[in-house]
């Protein structure tokens, strides 16, 4: 079988490198689940490799994703983060990674972990799809609207369907490596 890459994964190293390393990868750890959240949220609007960049800022900026200490923030923590951060500068998607923080806990309370709320939506394991090209790869299904409204419905904010369809691409909840791609399943 000919071996082709994921194009989008072709024009930039650190895309590259996301994308053999982890895109499509599995994840049930909540801190990285969390992460992803945040990203996925940050993206919104710009492209991809913007925020791969920015990614190791998100990590300082955002304590390492670590939910009780970001439950706790608020606004003036946002101005901290603008200041001395290079995230993107949108009040609203950083505020939100604080109320997103607070919802987070709540579904792990409810759940026993995050991992547990977010992968019920593929019924615990991956999706794998078998496009032929990434033209095929749709940018919602059933499973992202559901996850959207589940957690809009707990207060998440920057979760619409599409956001939430490339979180579940990127933590593997679906496997959309073209067919072909040495990094499919």
């Amino acid at each position: 079988m000919e071996q082709k890459t994921c194009a989008w994964a072709m024009n930039h190293p650190l895309e590259r490198e996301y994308h053999d390393k982890e895109w499509g990868v599995p994840v049930y750890d909540d801190k990285v689940l969390f992460e992803f959240i945040t990203l996925e949220g940050a993206q919104a609007g710009l492209s991809w490799i913007t925020i791969l960049k920015k990614r190791e800022e998100y990590r300082k900026a955002f304590e390492h994703y670590d939910l009780n200490a970001l439950a706790v923030r608020d606004e003036a923590r946002a101005e901290y983060i603008v200041e001395n951060f290079d995230v993107v500068r949108h009040r609203g998607k950083i505020n939100s990674v604080f109320s997103n923080a607070k919802a987070a806990n709540q579904l792990i309370e409810e759940y026993g972990s995050l991992s547990q709320a977010l992968w019920q939506f593929v019924d615990g394991k991956p999706i794998i799809n078998h496009w032929q090209d990434m033209s095929e790869v749709p940018v919602s299904t059933e499973q992202s609207k559901a996850m959207s409204k589940f957690l809009k419905k707990r207060g998440f904010k920057f979760v619409g369907e599409t956001i939430c369809y490339a979180f579940m691409q990127a933590v593997g909840m679906v496997d959309d490596h073209v067919v072909g791609c040495p990094n499919k399943q």
